[in-house]
């Protein structure tokens, strides 16, 4: 059993920045890619960010250049951080380890003037 806490959402001006963390608790958290997802009001749950346990990263084109994922398997801990947020990046954040059925309960982000 894995489980999932996002942390470090809120409100955020345009051009604003925050750092979102995910803490997995046991043992497998180094075995799994991990991804950070996004799901808007209304909107369908999309893919932002992919990070292998062996650090490669990839990013949807709306985010890449502006946001950064990265672990520390010796934390269980994965992170996003967020630079230059925009109105759209507006969302609930969810890490989710690739291919597993484990979700956490999400965290709030919300850019707003």
């Amino acid at each position: 059993q894995v489980q999932l806490v996002e942390s470090g959402g809120g409100l955020v001006q345009p051009g604003g920045s925050l750092r979102l963390s995910c803490a997995a608790s046991g043992s497998i958290f180094s075995s799994y890619a991990m991804g950070w997802f996004r799901q808007a009001p209304g909107k369908q749950r999309e893919l932002v960010a992919t990070i292998t346990n062996d650090g490669r990263t990839s990013y949807v084109d709306s985010v890449r250049g502006r946001f950064t994922i990265s672990r520390d398997n010796a934390k269980n801990t994965a992170y996003l951080q967020m630079n230059s947020l925009k109105p759209e990046d507006t969302a609930v954040y969810y890490c989710h380890p690739m291919s597993s059925g484990y979700w956490g309960q999400g965290t709030q982000v919300t850019v707003s003037s």
